[in-house]
């Protein structure tokens, strides 16, 4: 199932279990989707819509941060609550040991000699990890191969 009618059929199944914060979390999602497809009159695909929700994770963990720095638990907690939902559409996370043989695989394709080479390295692994690992720990992980 393409992941932007997944969305809008967990969208009707939020509105008759009547749950409003998971309603308004997939709304705000769809939103995000839809803005993007006005502004660059393009259909998104799966690619696409994952790489909105990884954007919209990675704001709710900033968010979190920013919020328990401000000792405004109450507003952290709807965020967690909210980037729970979102990481239900991300695919299965890789495991470090998943994530290390995909950068081995990676740099001997490439043919990777130093760290002149990362972005070959990164731009082959951004497609098989993409969603599904952090990428600044990816990232960390390729230098420390390279160097």
């Amino acid at each position: 199932m393409l992941l932007k009618a997944r969305l809008k059929e967990e969208q009707i199944i939020a509105m008759r279990a009547k749950d409003k914060v998971r309603l308004g979390t997939i709304r705000m999602l769809l939103a995000a989707v839809k803005q993007i497809e006005i502004d660059d009159r393009v259909e998104l695909n799966d690619d696409d819509v994952m790489a909105v929700i990884i954007k919209s994770v990675k704001q709710r963990k900033d968010s979190i941060t920013q919020f328990e720095k401000a000792n405004r638990i109450d507003l952290a907690d709807i965020e967690k609550i909210e980037l729970a939902i979102l990481q239900e559409f991300l695919p299965q996370p890789l495991t470090s040991d998943e994530v290390k043989t995909l950068i081995e695989q990676a740099v001997a394709s490439s043919g990777a000699k130093g760290m002149q080479d990362m972005g070959k390295v990164m731009g082959l692994l951004t497609k098989d990890i993409q969603g599904r690992a952090d990428m600044g720990e990816v990232s960390k992980l390729v230098k420390a191969a390279l160097a």
